[in-house]
């Protein structure tokens, strides 16, 4: 009988201490488990301390997803780039269609702007017009200049800043989700250069992975 209490008891406890690290977070199940185990721990670490760790560790979390997801945009961006001949840089499908040099260079500067708008970073294009038509090998060299500064814009912006709220579209969202506003809008733009592709009879290459 006693054994069945005991087993019971570590059942109820196991069970307590995976509800609060679904609801506070692994960061504070280490000090929470202590307390659980008989209060004996004689950390010097308060709940606020481990808070404020395990929010950093989310924060540099954080970073590394969206580092990634801007890597593996620039892969795919450069990919169809580098794909379209150069002749066809100008082409467009209809008239009041932007052509496929356009097309990149609308996405670099809508996206530098945004974030440089809304997080209070410096514009790299806030002097520089760029011309309407630009040569393939210019707009994979504006390109990568765009990615670079996203990604360091990702590495440099304080956790305030990346974790405060802008307007944008007329909603109110986090900075950090921001950067994946300005990547679902590159997304449009490049699914559209892929039909440029098609149309000029080069076959996409496919994409994999995220």
């Amino acid at each position: 009988m006693l054994c069945h209490k005991k087993t019971t008891n570590n059942r109820l406890q196991m069970k307590r201490t995976l509800f609060l690290k679904n609801i506070l977070g692994i960061g504070l199940l280490s000090a929470v488990g202590c307390r659980l185990d008989g209060g004996n721990s004689k950390s010097e670490h308060t709940l606020t301390d481990i808070k404020s760790a395990s929010d950093q560790e989310s924060v540099k979390e954080l970073r590394k997803d969206l580092i990634s997801a801007w890597h593996r945009s620039e892969t795919m961006t450069m990919t169809n780039v580098e794909q379209m001949p150069p002749d066809y840089f100008t082409f467009k499908y209809t008239d009041e269609a932007m052509t496929f040099s356009e097309q990149w260079r609308h996405c670099i500067m809508y996206t530098c702007g945004q974030l440089a708008a809304r997080s209070g970073l410096v514009n790299p294009y806030e002097n520089v017009k760029l011309p309407v038509q630009m040569t393939k090998e210019h707009v994979v060299k504006e390109l990568k200049n765009m990615y670079a500064f996203v990604r360091k814009s990702i590495e440099e912006l304080s956790d305030e800043m990346l974790l405060s709220d802008c307007e944008f579209a007329g909603d109110t969202i986090p900075v950090w989700r921001l950067f994946y506003a300005m990547e679902n809008h590159i997304i449009h733009h490049r699914g559209q250069c892929v039909v440029y592709l098609r149309l000029n009879g080069v076959t996409p290459k496919g994409f994999y992975g995220w």
